[in-house]
């Protein structure tokens, strides 16, 4: 009797080289459907409830009324700016986890300017000094761990990782300095009566309240998309990102590439932080962002670093969020347990991503040696 041939496994992991779109997004509608059934069973088991209505609920909570509606488009906008902002610097394989704090600080630097230079501005003026200073404030945030980087090599993840809580403590400090009215330990909403610095409504329907925060990030995805592909920094960002000894040995400035990229990332997040402010709540808190920059991480992950799939992926995530609360509410049920069907959702989709990329060789060899 033959014996197995034990030096050799029984399968390997191969990463692929053949797998087509269409096959790759079928990956994904499977994968999306096996979480599904998934929630359906763990629902039954532990609830009793059709799972049918916990997901007619999670639409009800996305897309229930045409102010649901908007809110989660607008909502999507918001992650889908912070993704595209990390994005570039993700590509360049610089891992910039400070995407809150640099929002943060584009919001501080539009209150500062909404607070102090009110009175003595015209509103488009007034709009207009909000806008660049949040974006300067941004990208200023961005660049010093870019410096720092491309200088002495430090660790970017652990830098900007800390900026956020520096972020969020200077945005507690002048809550308290600018509080209204004062003990009240919040600043309330800021030019409540004039208006001045808060962005106009496109139309007069329940969308032009929305309608702004959209088309801006529709924008940013297209300029993202051609700076990242048909761009020469997108092209030195790309070959950063493969190889630093390459990029130099073709005569590209990888100190350069690092500020100028982590400038543009912590700009976006400015302006996300400017909108945030001028268009959507019209103050400040250090709950602003709602830990978007963490889950704007994810969702430039799961979309490849594309910024069209960004689009999908930012309002798969909003639906989830959104759709969780609503169970939460009309099921009777705690949103531990709306927060767990997120979770395996997620997790699905994530995890599928590992077939579309790799796959399982069995070893025929030595299949048949067991055999015999």
């Amino acid at each position: 009797m033959a014996k197995t041939n034990k030096s050799e496994p029984l399968f390997h992991i191969a990463k692929r080289s053949d797998m087509t779109l269409k096959k790759a997004i079928l990956v994904r509608v499977i994968a999306i459907f096996a979480a599904l059934v998934v929630c359906a069973i763990i629902t039954m088991i532990t609830t009793g409830l059709n799972p049918f209505t916990v997901y007619g609920s999670m639409a009800k909570g996305a897309f229930g009324t045409a102010r649901k509606s908007w809110i989660t488009v607008q909502d999507t906008s918001i992650l889908l700016l912070i993704a595209l902002a990390l994005t570039p610097a993700f590509k360049m394989k610089f891992w910039n986890i400070g995407g809150e704090g640099q929002v943060l600080i584009g919001a501080l630097a539009t209150s500062a300017v909404m607070l102090k230079l009110s009175p003595y501005l015209p509103n488009p003026a007034l709009i207009a000094v909000m806008f660049v200073a949040a974006i300067l404030a941004g990208g200023i945030w961005g660049v010093l761990p870019a410096l720092f980087k491309a200088k002495w090599n430090t660790n970017e993840t652990l830098f900007t990782l800390m900026m956020n809580y520096i972020a969020t403590q200077l945005v507690a400090f002048y809550i308290i300095v600018w509080e209204y009215p004062k003990g009240a330990g919040k600043v309330g909403i800021i030019n409540a009566k004039t208006e001045l610095g808060w962005l106009p409504r496109l139309g007069s329907s329940m969308g032009g309240k929305y309608l702004l925060t959209i088309i801006i990030a529709v924008i940013t995805t297209i300029a993202m998309f051609a700076y990242l592909y048909y761009s020469k920094h997108g092209y030195e960002i790309c070959v950063v990102g493969e190889s630093e000894n390459t990029a130099r040995y073709v005569g590209i400035n990888v100190g350069k590439v690092i500020i100028r990229t982590m400038f543009i990332s912590g700009a976006i997040c400015g302006l996300t932080g400017f909108i945030l402010v001028a268009g959507i709540h019209q103050t400040i808190t250090t709950s602003l962002v709602g830990g978007q920059g963490f889950t704007a991480v994810m969702v430039s992950w799961l979309a490849k670093f594309n910024p069209i799939i960004m689009i999908f992926a930012s309002l798969l995530i909003v639906f989830l969020k959104k759709g969780a609360g609503e169970v939460a509410t009309s099921c009777g049920l705690n949103e531990s347990f709306s927060e767990i069907l997120t979770g395996i959702i997620i997790f699905f989709i994530i995890g599928c991503e590992f077939f579309i990329r790799y796959k399982i060789v069995i070893n025929k060899k030595t299949m048949k040696g067991g055999n015999k």
